[in-house]
Parts: C-alpha cells; structure tokens; sequence
C-alpha cells in the first residue's frame, strides 16, 4: 500500500517495489523542473520508463527519510514469526547482509498473501506467488532463486509445517557471462577523478578483485606494505584471505593516508571513524564513468570481474585466481575463460583465406 508523506512542503508518495530484480523505493510526487533536479541529486535516484516512476534504493537511510515501515501490511502472528527467524539466523551466524535478503524477501512473500494465515500456506500457493508476482513483474531467475531459498529455511526453522520443500519450483539459472572492460577503460576510469581519496577507493577494488563490502570494511592495518599483501577478513562464507598490492596501489594509499588519516576505517564518510557508505561509494563510480566519457552501464562489480579477466589473460593459472577471488568453487572462477580473448585472439577466421 501507497505511503503519502509531506516532505519539505511537497507531498510524496512512496512505496516499496522490485525492479530488475533489486529492491526500491518508488517516489512519485509534483512533476515541476525544481523538484525534479533536486530529487535527482539523490544517491542511486532513476527513472523508469516502464513504470514511470522515480526510484530510489531500498536503504534503512532513505526508510527513515520517507518513514517508510516494511511490515505495515503484515499480521501480528507474521511479524512475530519474521522476528523469530531473525533471532534464529543470528544464532546460525549468518553474516547481516544475507539476514537481511533473507527477511526481506520473507516479507515480500507474507505480505503477497497477507489475507491468508500462515497455516494455509502451501505448495500451490507458492506457484501462484512465482507466476503473479515474480513473473508478471518479470524479476530474475536469481531473485526468484533467492526468493526459493528464503521462503524454504524460514517454513523448515521457524513454523512446523508440512510444506514440502522438494517440490518448490526453482528456476533454470541462466548462463550469464560476467561484464568485462578493457585495460584502457579501466585506466580511463581510475584516472577520472582528481580527488585522491576517490582514486584509491576504485584504484583498490580493481587492483586487488574486491566486493564492495570488502572494501568498505577494511582497516589500516588490513595492509600490509612490507610483504606486499592486503588482508580481507571475514568476506563472503565468513572466510579470510589475502591477496598481493602492487606498489603503485601502495603509493597511492601513501598519499590518501596522509591528506586524510583514517582511524577506525580505511575509508571513513564525512565524519570520522564513520565507515564509508555504499550509495557514496556508488556516486564516486558513477562520477568517474562520466568524466571517463564511458555510457556502458558500469557497475562496481565490472572491476572485480575485469581483474580476474586480465589476470587470466596475462597467463596466470585458474587456480591462483580462485583463491585470490576467495570463490569456493573451481566452477565459478571458471566463467573467467569464457571472457577472456587471449586464444580467441589467436584464432584465424575462415573468412580471412577468402
């Protein structure tokens, strides 16, 4: 249901939606120029066209701005049973990124069927729920998969139910290659900004193939510039790794060092000792891919991905770059061959001997 708010003298209405596969926040509100540029001013702000609709990214920041409340269509029992399988993941030590993909796709799904008990859910209900809302609004096989894996451990831990779990219907995943730029792109987009902060910050998740929660939980002494190394504790599956820094990176984190001397986190928002945030994190990006001239839609993840690439390309073996990606699976560093043009390259087409 709709949420009206009155914001600075302008009424807002705001709901939750999923687009592309991401959780947002539509914002509709006075179609005047003004409000226009100043809503666009706002971290990750989009327009769609198919649903002709500002949007923003679902934040606990941006929540609180539009006082915006998840569970307001949700049943006492239901929000009891959602609270009970926070307790029950934190318990497991599930990291609070998956809790909460976890809790928010169970709310997506109790508020589907917000007129029903939970008692009277059942298998059919959740083939309904994959062909009315998940299809229709056509969301990815991956969130639909996601979607699987949280309704299935919530019904299992939480409510005795005689669901049966083997029959929900998962998605044929698609094969999907992984988005690769050039050397010279990379290069063009690590040397856009001028601010050094902003440099090092990009400079670093190319550089050394990380996520972005990688990046934003690092801390001083996570570098390590007498062996050459750089620690990541405690990434994706709760695992530690270490991965080589080349001396230009060090150098350049050197200059940050001393213009901005971190304390607690490498790189700290406004406020010291307060660690950077993630929509910041994606405007420094979005700034770069401007001043870079580049139009391809650029996430931070295309870094992460070109690094592997360029590594395999420049001979090293599959298995080094498994563990320096921290993948658990051989299979999914494996993806990296099918992008990488280094024999492609050496192949002579038929239609050159014409």
């Amino acid at each position: 249901m709709p949420q009206t708010v009155c914001l600075r003298f302008t009424m807002v209405t705001t709901k939750f939606i999923i687009h592309k596969g991401q959780k947002r926040i539509a914002v509709s509100f006075e179609k005047k120029a003004e409000l226009i540029e100043r809503f666009k001013k706002l971290d990750g702000a989009q327009w769609s066209a198919t649903l002709k609709t500002w949007h923003l990214p679902d934040t606990e920041a941006y929540r609180r701005k539009f006082k915006l409340n998840p569970e307001r269509n949700l049943s006492v029992e239901a929000q009891h049973q959602i609270a009970k399988f926070v307790k029950w993941l934190r318990s497991k030590r599930y990291s609070e990124s998956t809790i909460k993909t976890y809790t928010d796709a169970i709310r997506v799904f109790l508020q589907f069927f917000s007129k029903k008990a939970l008692s009277e859910i059942g298998n059919e209900d959740i083939i309904v729920f994959n062909n009315e809302f998940i299809l229709k609004k056509q969301l990815s096989a991956s969130y639909q998969n996601q979607m699987v894996n949280a309704v299935k451990l919530f019904f299992q831990t939480v409510l005795d139910r005689r669901l049966k779990i083997e029959q929900i219907h998962r998605p044929k995943k698609p094969k999907i290659l992984p988005n690769v730029l050039s050397k010279e792109e990379i290069r063009a987009i690590l040397e856009a900004h001028g601010n050094i902060k902003h440099r090092v910050m990009l400079s670093l998740t190319y550089a050394c193939g990380l996520r972005r929660s990688e990046l934003l939980n690092l801390k001083p002494a996570d570098i390590d510039s007498k062996r050459g190394i750089l620690l990541i504790k405690q990434a994706k599956g709760r695992k530690d790794r270490i991965v080589p820094i080349s001396e230009k990176v060090v150098a350049l984190l050197r200059q940050y060092y001393k213009a901005y001397k971190p304390t607690v986190w490498l790189f700290e928002g406004q406020q010291k000792g307060k660690q950077y945030t993630a929509e910041s994190l994606q405007s420094v990006l979005k700034q770069a891919l401007q001043k870079a001239k580049i139009t391809k839609p650029v996430s931070l993840h295309w870094l992460r991905h070109s690094y592997a690439t360029h590594l395999l390309e420049n001979g090293t073996d599959l298995r080094y770059i498994q563990e320096l990606l921290g993948h658990s699976s051989s299979k999914t560093t494996e993806i990296y061959t099918h992008v990488s043009t280094r024999n492609l390259q050496n192949i002579k087409s038929p239609f050159d001997d014409l």
